[in-house]
């Protein structure tokens, strides 16, 4: 017999081999109906696993992540399954679960393109609703070399030569079978409803050296009402896309002849920005914090120093060559390097602490093109980046201060649903991983306390730690559902080490001081990329590039728009002027297409009177108003959104 230890802390006893829907069963034959996966000793397993010793079980149903994982890990090996019955031959990569659904990567004989899709899901269903089971089974690394040697499948024999013997299982599902870990749910009749939404193209293990695959998505669901309330909102997200309304309100551009993945900011786009940077400058600016700018580039020995060239020098630009031999330079990857070194730059005594060193600095990564997307994944971006320098006894404080301003932010801009992710590094692979394990101890403790002094919605993720720190990661949703890391503050005992900073403490000695590093926005291509699809650009007043649109109802009127506009400017009102050749309605649709907040209509009584006829952005007539009545309105409509979402 073996015993089970349930989340409420009751045990019961069930014979060894007892499989995890036979637990659920035990309790509930409708908790075993409703359960996709289960959690044995803390590892997801799927529900027909035997658990061979006392173990602590959980079980995911589809509310949880991990229910929702299996259930579409096991959608991708029925994509896979009708792929293989409709394309004899076809070859296949990888398929995973991801945070919407799934995929699978395939090498077919024939080209797959978005009109095989209806065709690829009917078979789907039609195999679904067999309600084949999932079957794992153990194999050797030579047996498994053998299956997908004899099927001609290179990509699975190169992904098994990389796995050690003792480790390899199998999954079948009716006649297709698949190398994977699992976990998967007890069989497809689960999966009642499913669309696929895309066809991309991918490069094998993400090389552009290798051959272009072709990557086949999609998602399912346990209710066709849950598919429907899906597609609904990838419509609304379509229209929410920020590469649209970045380009609908002019806000920033690309250029495949400056470079794939730098993103140009067009004037709105550049205004809105520094709105945005001179918000957190004055909260940076509250807390003590000091601006400071580094260059571009950097020695590659910095970097080396740092340990961020051991860790991602292959995923940078190449090294700039100098004239002098063997001297080489690096376009920045990071900013805490070069704050290392300001740091340095003088002696510190224990008063000096806190010290807090702040930047809007660029930095330079080189993605993958296939994995670069609009704002949220470029290769040069500005990160408002801070790193404060502090004593052992002001850790948990400034620790603390720093979350204060993080949910400060969030609650200026709306973001009112987040989840703070405590990321820690890999018990298991810690060899990843730079410092000692008493440093990543106590780095870890103090984030875990911070977090509970602040009574914030915790969860840990193993494995998802910074490499030389762990760190508190704020997962945001927005308007639509959808998670979005946004927001990190990371505790560092290692980088002080590596640079040999130090200060000097009230006992005459030196002494090493821990870093904080914190980006509130994250980076600011990525920040507005969410905050345009959470808005679906209508910003906030403060924030909004135009704050008002004035509409002449004909060219006679020019002349007294003009002068409004020059009014409002001067009495910081962003104002511009649409005086194209079109009749007043269609200016009319165009403005408000554009989420400007106000259109303001002149004609023959306003331009007489010096009145202009207030439109709010939809909210209808506002009516007439003297340019200082209106001047006085916007000021304490800005006045009371600032005033409301003051730090206290």
């Amino acid at each position: 017999m073996i015993k089970v230890t349930f989340p409420d802390g009751s045990v019961r006893e069930y014979a060894k081999g007892t499989t995890a829907y036979q637990v659920a069963e035990s309790i509930s034959p409708r908790l075993a109906a409703d359960c996709l996966a289960a959690s044995v000793n803390g590892a997801t397993v799927d529900m027909m696993r035997p658990i061979e010793e006392d173990a602590s079980v959980k079980f995911y149903k589809w509310e949880d992540a991990e229910g929702k994982h299996a259930f579409w890990h096991t959608s991708s090996h029925l994509l896979a399954e009708a792929l293989e019955a409709l394309h004899p031959g076809i070859k296949f990569g990888i398929g995973p679960a991801i945070d919407n659904g799934f995929y699978y990567d395939v090498d077919c004989p024939v080209a797959i393109t978005e009109a095989d899709l209806q065709k690829i899901e009917n078979k789907m269903a039609e195999l679904a609703r067999n309600k084949e089971p999932l079957v794992r089974s153990e194999v050797s690394k030579a047996e498994a070399l053998k299956t997908f040697t004899e099927k001609g499948d290179q990509y699975k024999v190169e992904l098994i030569n990389d796995l050690e013997d003792g480790t390899i299982t199998f999954y079948t599902n009716g006649s297709f079978t698949d190398l994977c870990r699992g976990p998967h749910i007890p069989n497809t009749g689960a999966i009642k409803a499913l669309k696929l939404t895309s066809v991309a193209g991918a490069y094998w293990r993400g090389n552009e050296k290798n051959k272009m695959l072709t990557r086949i998505y999609g998602v399912s669901f346990p209710k066709k009402s849950m598919l429907d309330e899906h597609l609904a909102m990838l419509e609304e997200a379509k229209k929410r896309d920020h590469r649209k309304l970045g380009k609908d309100l002019e806000l920033f551009t690309f250029s495949q002849r400056v470079g794939q993945g730098l993103p140009l900011w067009l004037p709105k786009g550049a205004e809105l920005r520094d709105r945005l940077e001179r918000f957190l400058r004055q909260i940076q600016k509250d807390y003590g914090y000091q601006q400071v700018i580094t260059p571009h580039i950097g020695n590659k020995d910095l970097y080396v120093t740092s340990g961020h060239y051991a860790k991602y020098g292959k995923d940078s630009f190449q090294p700039i060559h100098t004239p002098i031999e063997g001297e080489e330079y690096l376009l920045k990857p990071m900013n805490c390097p070069h704050h290392c070194e300001i740091y340095r730059s003088k002696p510190r005594s224990y008063k000096d602490l806190p010290v807090r060193l702040a930047e809007f600095g660029t930095v330079y990564r080189y993605e993958q093109s296939g994995e670069l997307h609009g704002l949220t994944r470029v290769r040069g971006f500005t990160q408002d980046d801070a790193h404060l320098f502090v004593r052992p006894d002001q850790l948990l404080e400034e620790f603390e201060k720093v979350i204060d301003i993080v949910l400060y932010i969030f609650k200026t801009l709306k973001f009112d649903k987040y989840t703070a992710q405590i990321s820690l590094r890999d018990p298991n692979n810690t060899e990843k991983y730079i410092g000692s394990d008493e440093n990543w101890e106590k780095a870890e403790s103090a984030i875990i306390q911070a977090t509970k002094e602040k009574g914030l919605n915790t969860v840990i993720e193993y494995g998802e730690a910074a490499f030389y720190g762990p760190k508190l990661d704020f997962m945001v949703k927005d308007a639509l559902g959808r998670s979005w890391q946004l927001g990190t503050i990371q505790v560092d005992y290692n980088l002080p080490e590596r640079f040999d900073l130090t200060y000097k403490g009230a006992d005459d000695k030196l002494h090493r001081p821990i870093m904080i590093h914190r980006a509130p926005f994250g980076s600011m291509e990525r920040f507005v990329a969410v905050l345009l699809e959470h808005t679906a650009g209508k910003f906030p007043l403060w924030l909004s590039p135009d704050q008002a649109v004035v509409l002449p109802i004909s060219e006679k009127f020019n002349d007294y728009a003009e002068e409004v506009v020059a009014y409002l400017n001067r009495h910081d009102i962003r104002t511009h002027i649409d005086d194209r050749n079109e009749k007043i309605g269609r200016k009319i649709r165009d403005n408000e297409l554009k989420r400007i907040p106000y259109l303001l209509i002149v004609g023959e009584k306003e331009a007489s009177e010096r009145l202009v006829s207030v439109r709010a952005q939809g909210d209808g007539d506002k009516g007439q108003m003297t340019l200082e009545q209106y001047r006085d309105y916007m000021h304490n409509l800005v006045n009371e959104e600032i005033e409301a979402n003051k730090m206290k």
